[in-house]
């Protein structure tokens, strides 16, 4: 089966029901998204499919013909992200185990919404587990993220 992942094409020996998770981390070797829940409701596995984050613990590759799936590890280019960057400015993490799916949910909230309320914020993370319970600061980091950069990269 072929899957693009992070602009490339990849070719991977895996039944069409087999979850993009683990696909990522067992035949690709892209550990970023983590496996929580498995059941799609902590936020710990998400990917980008087609700009939108989504759950790789429940999504079969079978349904991913077409699309285009970023990992974590396909979010910043030669520098960090501007969501990753707010991130770390903020202090957000402390086990970090929810770190990649917390970015990868804001990356998306951010080009729905380039200026989102803290409301709106809270509302678009919803899904997003933190065990170490950092959501003052989640917050924190994207109104700083949409006030430094767009969810596009782009300087407002």
């Amino acid at each position: 089966m072929e899957i693009a992942i992070n602009n490339k094409r990849y070719t991977v020996e895996a039944g069409s029901d087999e979850t993009l998770l683990n696909v990522l981390r067992n035949h690709l070797g892209m550990t970023g998204s983590k496996y929580g829940c498995g059941e799609g409701a902590c936020g710990a596995c998400k990917v980008l499919i087609d700009g939108v984050a989504a759950p790789s613990c429940i999504t079969t590759i079978g349904s991913l013909a077409g699309k285009n799936i970023t990992t974590i590890e396909g979010i910043a280019e030669e520098v960090l992200h501007p969501v990753q960057k707010s991130f770390l400015e903020t202090d957000v993490f402390q086990c970090a185990y929810c770190a990649s799916g917390m970015v990868i949910a804001a990356v998306s909230l951010l080009k729905k919404n380039e200026k989102p309320s803290e409301r709106e914020i809270i509302q678009g993370m919803q899904g997003n587990i933190c065990r170490c319970g950092t959501y003052p600061r989640i917050v924190r980091a994207i109104q700083l993220a949409a006030n430094q950069k767009n969810g596009h990269g782009q300087t407002n």
